[in-house]
């Protein structure tokens, strides 16, 4: 089964007292990187949403946006009254030492500003505990949905690198039908050639001579293994593309060997047909290589 890199997926759950969002946006990466977007307050679970994140996705970039709003009005602030009186103490002993200091004291809101006058009333491992449940089935809702999008892709693709596949062992039997049929045509026009500048001259060529140059010939442009690689990758292409789990990476490795294949084919063979269908065969590799880029 291959998956598309790319994709999106919401979801919104209600529970404890709290009403969850999520939002993931997945795009093409080499690497998996993750950016999360979510409450300062809720930034301790990060390695946790990764963890579950990694169980779905292996690469490509997941953006993940998170909302909580707390349904209760329970206050989740409190005032530390020893670091308030610590303050007040200092206050009230400047103002003694320095002279000409107004003896009207300062609102009681400007010492709720200062840092420890007012923090976050810690939470019972019970809440902890709540809150995470809640946000982490939120987060699978949302990947489940996202990766419906990505198999629904995935398979859009596949069936085009099936195409493509197909267009590249369709021109790979022409190449094959020509390829013998090269050789005894450059024997030939070798021989025709030759009889042409030598026969006015009486001169007379030795069967040796010829045979060591079609010998050499055939050496310089023998497409057979060639031949025999690229159909073995094709059939182990199809292999990949079959499987239950999603091998984008691979399939990369095997349309880079493809396409080497190819290339020397269209190197070593001195034939026009043979030439016109390597062109085709890179088109068709081109596209396999684009396609691949979006595949997990």
């Amino acid at each position: 089964m291959l998956l598309s890199m790319t994709g999106f997926g919401d979801a919104r759950v209600q529970e404890h007292s709290m009403n969850v969002t999520v939002e993931i946006r997945a795009v093409n990466n080499r690497y998996f990187k993750l950016s999360l977007k979510s409450p300062d307050s809720y930034a301790r679970y990060e390695g946790d949403i990764e963890r579950v994140v990694r169980e779905v996705i292996r690469r490509g970039t997941v953006q993940i946006a998170i909302g909580v709003q707390r349904l209760q009005t329970e206050a989740r602030y409190e005032l530390a009254e020893p670091a308030f009186q610590e303050y007040w103490n200092q206050y009230q002993q400047l103002t003694t030492k320095l002279q000409g200091v107004s003896d009207v004291p300062p609102p009681l809101s400007a010492f709720f500003q200062l840092p420890g006058v007012v923090q976050e009333k810690p939470q019972a491992e019970e809440s902890n505990n709540e809150e995470w449940d809640v946000i982490e089935k939120c987060l699978r809702l949302a990947l489940a949905k996202l990766q419906t999008f990505r198999e629904k892709e995935g398979e859009s693709i596949r069936s085009d690198l099936r195409n493509s596949c197909q267009l590249v062992h369709r021109e790979l039997e022409t190449v094959e039908q020509r390829a013998p049929l090269v050789v005894s045509e450059y024997r030939s026009r070798m021989l025709s050639r030759l009889e042409e500048l030598l026969n006015d001259q009486g001169v007379t060529i030795e069967a040796s001579d010829i045979i060591r140059e079609v010998g050499i010939f055939t050496d310089r442009c023998d497409i057979n293994e060639e031949i025999s690689r690229l159909k073995s990758h094709l059939s182990q292409f199809e292999s990949f593309l079959s499987s239950e789990e999603s091998m984008g990476r691979k399939l990369e490795f095997l349309c880079q060997e493809m396409f080497r294949e190819v290339n020397t084919i269209g190197s070593k063979a001195n034939d026009i047909t043979i030439s016109h269908a390597v062109v085709e065969m890179k088109a068709a590799v081109e596209r396999i290589r684009e396609n691949l880029q979006n595949a997990e």
